[in-house]
């Protein structure tokens, strides 16, 4: 689908964060790795071993559980779910997380344009704030809005409402970017035009 023949006659564009503008995995990784280097100091238990598993088991069968396993795997002491869980919140990462190009792309040309750009993201508000403000987004970071679902505490359907009517716009003068079948749920509850953030190329 081209993406920008579709935006053309759009005013905003509504993005979701983790797996739409850049991969989740590239900050969860960093989060386990900094969690075996601490465990590492505090327990004299190898980094390297721990971090492994912890990749392994992430790619393997996801987020579910993960501190469990690797606490079971390399006997770390069930008060360091506590550690696990605030880095997941204020990690200070090694590397800066990076837009998917077509994404990147994609955003300089809406500012081109002069469409309005918002974040509609759910999930911990102080770990996607975290993921925001460690994101290299190249100048991008002075044209956004982003709005935290959770925080709100409403359904992503009624933060779009309130920025159609924000803006006095109906939803045909919308397009949402999403990456999985919620996304697109709550698009077409409010009829939004949809498109999956894989499918944007030039």
């Amino acid at each position: 689908m081209d993406a920008y023949e579709l935006v053309k006659d759009k005013q905003i564009v509504i993005f979701e964060l983790d797996n739409v503008l850049y991969p989740e995995k590239d900050y969860l990784l960093q989060v386990y790795y900094l969690f075996a280097q601490f465990i590492e100091y505090s327990e004299q238990k190898n980094a390297q071993a721990i971090l492994a598993f912890m990749r392994g088991e992430f790619e393997q069968s996801g987020v579910e559980g993960l501190f469990v396993k690797t606490a079971k795997a390399f006997e770390i002491d069930a008060k360091y779910q506590y550690n696990f869980d605030l880095l997941h919140q204020n990690a200070r990462l090694p590397l800066k997380l990076l837009l998917f190009k077509n994404l990147l792309e994609f955003m300089q040309e809406l500012v081109i344009e002069r469409k309005k750009i918002f974040i509609v993201t759910a999930g911990n508000p102080d770990q996607q704030l975290n993921k925001i403000k460690q994101t290299e987004w190249n100048g991008l970071e002075n044209y956004l809005t982003v709005y935290f679902a959770d925080e709100m505490g409403v359904e992503k359907t009624e933060i779009f409402q309130k920025i159609l009517n924000d803006n006095n716009l109906s939803p045909n003068d919308a397009l949402v970017v999403g990456a999985n079948n919620f996304d697109e749920q709550q698009s077409k509850l409010m009829n939004l035009p949809y498109i999956v953030s894989l499918e944007i190329y030039k």
